[in-house]
């Protein structure tokens, strides 16, 4: 098999060390070499000594958690680097060890074997960071509102069954009136909002109960819990509009598609960045993104095609920015949801159709377009037979007689 990288290194990255393997391929047989290294800094450095000293042009490593971004943030500047998703690889059975896996890393590296995955620039990685963490601090305060619905249905308190929101005006008035001391049920209704959908009386029995002290310490903890996160989110959605500056522009004109909120711009741009060189297709980038059927073929016999694992982060805003624009009358995404719903179901052609929106943003980052919308009749104008034959085979499935006849000019 042809050697495609002479001279490269293969590292085994854990939490305290890294075991590194040189591979040094001459006329003869490759030499290999193997040392370990401490993750420290100072580790690090001789680790990049020592591939300098042995003259590597290219190093692979797998993608173990966090634990692989300090390793590269060190090399990067001197070597072409491959990060090696832990999935892709297929030891020997038997003879699995740290050693025999930088060994391994090597010689796959050195033929051409391993496929690199995407690492976007620090900036976007920055953001990325930003827009997780933002993420996860709002599933987090989405725990204590749950954790206050239940405290409230313990002590008889049915809020949440005539409030939608509980952390609205009226809701948290009424709370507060509750850590106040406040225990008289008309008292308490009569600080709900007139703009309430619920009647005055089915408020007020909604705040008939039985609040304890108990209840009362659990409700003061959640409810500061969940001021202090609402603070942490303000300082985040401050530093990622800074964080964002230099990709605003993408950003804004994303949202031109529907679906797509300014948030749901925010995490695109950090996800995939706005250098679409990266991957060659549009396909390429719908694959990493998990939002293709996978190809799974064997005997002739076509086994699941349920769409893979992968960039959670990503596809799940998508799937949702599709939801939102499978409801945003008059548009392309939504004559496209409808028409493969009744054909394939709800949850695929969401996943379709976030897809598509991948594809627009694609090709809006890649070649600095705007987005335009082919129109709910795209499908009817690209083909009127398929179209009408489509149509008329729905009505005779509901029991008519359908004759097509094409109109007169």
């Amino acid at each position: 098999m042809e050697v495609l990288y002479p001279r490269c290194a293969g590292l085994d990255v854990h939490k305290e060390t890294v075991v590194a393997c040189v591979r040094l391929a001459a006329s003869g047989p490759a030499e290999t070499q193997v040392q370990t290294f401490a993750t420290t800094t100072k580790g690090l450095l001789a680790l990049a000594d020592w591939l300098t000293a042995s003259a590597c042009t290219h190093v692979a490593m797998e993608s173990t958690g966090v634990y692989w971004k300090p390793v590269w943030h060190v090399l990067a500047a001197d070597f072409e680097l491959v990060l090696v998703n832990a999935a892709h690889l297929r030891h020997v059975p038997g003879r699995k060890s740290d050693v025999a896996d930088a060994v391994w890393l090597a010689d796959l590296l050195a033929h051409g074997l391993v496929r690199g995955s995407f690492v976007p620039p620090p900036a976007v990685q920055a953001l990325r960071d930003l827009t997780r963490t933002r993420k996860q601090l709002v599933r987090e305060k989405g725990r204590h509102v749950q954790r206050l619905h239940k405290v409230l249905e313990d002590a008889n308190i049915k809020l949440t069954a005539v409030i939608t929101d509980l952390m609205g005006m009226s809701g948290r008035a009424i709370l507060n009136a509750l850590l106040a001391g406040e225990r008289d049920p008309a008292a308490l209704a009569a600080l709900g909002s007139v703009r309430l959908k619920c009647s005055p009386e089915e408020l007020l029995e909604a705040l008939r109960g039985h609040v304890t002290e108990h209840h009362v310490f659990l409700l003061r903890q959640h409810l500061l819990m969940i001021d202090s996160l609402d603070a942490r989110l303000t300082a985040f959605e401050a530093q990622i509009g800074a964080t964002l500056e230099p990709f605003r522009r993408a950003a804004e004109e994303l949202t031109n598609i529907p679906g797509v909120s300014g948030i749901a711009a925010h995490v695109i741009v950090a996800e995939v960045g706005i250098d679409m060189t990266r991957f060659p297709t549009v396909g390429h980038l719908i694959s990493w993104a998990g939002l293709c059927p996978r190809l799974d073929e064997s005997a002739g016999k076509h086994r699941s095609t349920r769409i893979r694992k992968g960039a959670p982060w990503l596809k799940t805003v998508l799937v949702q920015c599709a939801w939102a624009a499978a409801r945003t009358k008059g548009t392309y995404l939504q004559a496209q949801y409808r028409r493969l719903k009744s054909r394939r179901g709800a949850r695929k052609a969401a996943v379709a159709v976030a897809a598509s929106i991948l594809t627009a943003a694609y090709h809006m980052l890649r070649d600095g377009v705007p987005y335009r919308d082919l129109g709910p009749d795209h499908f009817d104008r690209r083909d009127k037979t398929k179209a009408a034959q489509r149509l008329a085979r729905r009505l005779r499935d509901l029991g008519y007689d359908v004759e097509l006849k094409l109109a007169a000019a």
